[in-house]
């Protein structure tokens, strides 16, 4: 393992970071309120160890290995997110404890939305601009993670589109090179916030809530300013946009470089994940909205657009809200927690187990159904009309084992440490697959749990957005071996 350049690497990553604080300053000093400071601190705290890091090792230039990539990967989410943890801590208007700060790095930068923070109307400009950014950086961050970098290292969603099987690339990458693919996907990126923004602007927010909200809408992230969320502007057509680009964001981003390239949209309508995942949002919604109105709820009007509007905001974990859906009558609150373990397209900026990896697990399901019925019959599995090697199922099973084992261990842990069975399972849930809002007692925010609690959270959101088994990688010994 060539440790030497992994360290010269986030020296470089780390400066970079700092970069990223001169902005809040920025609106610190637009808006003249008093969370400026910690980010100048931050900035130069930053900018010192990161460049230090680098000139320590700015000779050690060897190529990099599949394993120092996974280390990369992991340090990238690791040591930014606590780097990123520094102007929360340091804020002099806001008593901020370092697990919070930590906490509320992790959920930014992860994209998860969960939050310890509340008064967010009457808090400083800089500090809430500083949140959503960090969503945006991490969205972009998991674009070239699920599509450029983690097919090269052989594993993540994107995997499950290799060899022959149809979709948006018939290749690990859309382009020979990995900073064309990035390249291509950042641009894709730009303008898909920038469209958001004007459609938020032009609809009637301020343009500082119209940016903040395109960068945590188009990265799938719901981070707010307002305690409110989205309900803050109680505008159907701000809810309708909100839920566009949400849904946007949540297909696969190497579909909309297809689509891009050809100006057609015939690659969205013969992919199989696509299908999947727009059937699963549309069922969601309509069942929410019967329910709302047979139980009177809502009127009629506010029922559609709260049944449409979270079903999506839920069913591709931004976790924005428009009402309290925890409070909603019946089965709803499980059904829409449930949803978001489906999540979002593979290379996309949602979290959860990502539709393609269901939809396999459901037609393998089906597959042993038969095999029941005719024994020796032989049912081969195909995406689209392409048949699926058996190693790809395999590692679907492989991928929603460990899942589910990691999240009963997390439950349990967070059952032990007080929290009741309701709150720590959606804790867990809506942490792991970087959705954000849960039930119970973190409906709202999560500042009430423990310590313990906030931690073993953090980990939850690291794990699902680094699809698990990059993170799991780094503690087989095998990995450390020569």
């Amino acid at each position: 393992m060539h440790l030497g350049t992994i360290l010269r690497i986030l020296g470089i990553l780390i400066t970079l970071l700092s970069v990223t604080l001169i902005p809040p300053m920025v609106v610190a000093y637009i808006y003249k309120d008093s969370g400026g400071l910690s980010f100048i601190q931050s900035f130069f705290i930053t900018l010192f160890l990161g460049g230090l890091l680098w000139y320590r090792y700015r000779d050690c230039k060897a190529e990099l290995k599949t394993r120092d990539g996974f280390l990369i990967v992991v340090l990238f989410w690791t040591v930014l997110s606590s780097f990123g943890a520094l102007p929360f801590y340091l804020s002099a208007t806001q008593d901020i404890q370092l697990v919070d700060a930590v906490f509320e790095s992790f959920s930014g930068l992860t994209t998860t939305g969960a939050t310890v923070l509340s008064g967010l109307d009457t808090m400083p400009k800089a500090i809430l601009y500083y949140r959503q950014q960090l969503q945006w950086i991490g969205g972009m961050g998991i674009i070239v993670l699920a599509v450029a970098v983690l097919p090269m290292l052989g594993i993540g969603g994107m995997q499950l589109y290799k060899a022959e099987t149809p979709g948006p690339v018939k290749d690990s990458k859309l382009t020979p090179r990995i900073a064309g693919t990035a390249k291509a996907l950042w641009y894709i990126y730009l303008v898909l916030t920038i469209s958001c923004t004007l459609a938020y602007w032009s609809a009637g927010m301020t343009f500082f809530d119209a940016l903040t909200h395109a960068y945590s809408t188009i990265a799938i992230g719901g981070f707010s300013t307002h305690d409110a969320s989205i309900g803050y502007f109680d505008s159907a057509i701000i809810e309708a946009i909100c839920a566009v680009f949400m849904l946007i964001a949540g297909v696969n981003f190497s579909l909309h470089y297809i689509a891009f390239n050809s100006f057609t949209l015939g690659q969205y309508i013969r992919d199989p994940e696509f299908k999947a995942y727009v059937s699963i949002l549309g069922i969601t919604a309509l069942l929410c909205f019967i329910v709302l109105f047979a139980s009177n709820s809502f009127g009629t009007e506010y029922s559609v657009r709260n049944a449409i509007f979270q079903a999506i905001s839920i069913g591709t974990t931004a976790g924005f809200t428009t009402s309290n859906f925890n409070l909603w009558p019946a089965f709803l609150p499980l059904i829409l927690l449930l949803t978001s373990f489906v999540g979002g397209c593979a290379g996309s900026t949602g979290g959860g187990m990502k539709v393609i990896r269901v939809l396999l697990l459901f037609k393998q399901g089906y597959r042993e159904i038969k095999k029941l019925i005719h024994p020796r019959a032989v049912f081969v599995i195909k995406l689209g009309k392409q048949p699926l090697h058996n190693n790809i199922i395999g590692a679907v099973w492989g991928f929603f084992a460990a899942y589910i084992f990691l999240f009963i261990i997390m439950m349990l842990i967070l059952m032990a440490d007080g929290l009741d069975q309701v709150t720590a399972f959606s804790a867990v849930a809506a942490c792991m697959n970087n959705l954000g809002p849960g039930l119970g007692d973190v409906a709202l925010s999560y500042a009430g749990i423990g310590d313990v609690s906030k931690w073993v959270l953090c980990f939850a959101m690291l794990l699902g957005r680094l699809e698990i088994f990059t993170l799991l990688v780094l503690f087989v010994p095998a990995f450390w071996r020569r």
